[in-house]
């Protein structure tokens, strides 16, 4: 296992998973960006991989909601270049140990996942409940205190605002955007 992760996107996203990084005990070796310069930014991920091997570092994606299919695909690429993504569960965070959490994820403080299942590069902001027997599809992100019900499925790729409240026993279809505050029944 990596102790030494990299972190794909510099932007505000990108710092706050630099915060986590630290938080759970991994060491921040640096931004990768292929847009920006600046503090902190190694470069592009094309000129990184050729200093950062697979082998020594881990690659975290922090690519934000805004692009979820460029999110995706890097995370593809990342993956098939050899690079590890370790998913990221905040010590103060609640995971059941009968939960399954996938790969790349990144849950933060406050976060209470109950007897459920949490896909591949999905992201949990703080104050997320996703309660017992639900589904969060891949790389779909679950904005600061929203829940889910019981027997949720919510399908890949999509957007749940802060303070969403979404039904038990409810289907999120893929790539569907909930606005903040709202109750999807």
């Amino acid at each position: 296992m990596v102790s030494r992760l990299l972190v794909y996107g510099s932007e505000e996203f990108g710092h706050v998973v630099k915060n986590l990084v630290l938080d759970c005990g991994y060491e921040f070796a640096g931004f990768i960006d292929d847009y920006a310069t600046g503090e902190s930014i190694l470069g592009s991920y094309d000129s990184v991989i050729k200093t950062f091997s697979p082998g020594l570092f881990g690659i975290v994606i922090a690519i934000g909601y805004k692009s979820l299919v460029a999110r995706w695909q890097v995370y593809q690429k990342v993956l098939a270049d050899g690079y590890s993504t370790p998913s990221l569960i905040h010590p103060r965070a609640y995971v059941s140990r009968s939960s399954v959490v996938g790969q790349g994820a990144i849950l933060m403080a406050g976060v209470v996942v109950d007897a459920s299942e949490i896909g591949d590069l999905v992201v949990l902001w703080p104050g997320v409940i996703v309660n017992h027997d639900s589904v969060i599809g891949t790389n779909t992100f679950l904005s600061p205190n929203s829940t889910v019900c019981g027997f949720v499925r919510v399908g890949q790729s999509c957007f749940v605002g802060a303070g969403v409240v979404v039904a038990d026993h409810r289907t999120v279809s893929d790539y569907t955007f909930l606005k903040a505050g709202s109750v999807y029944k």
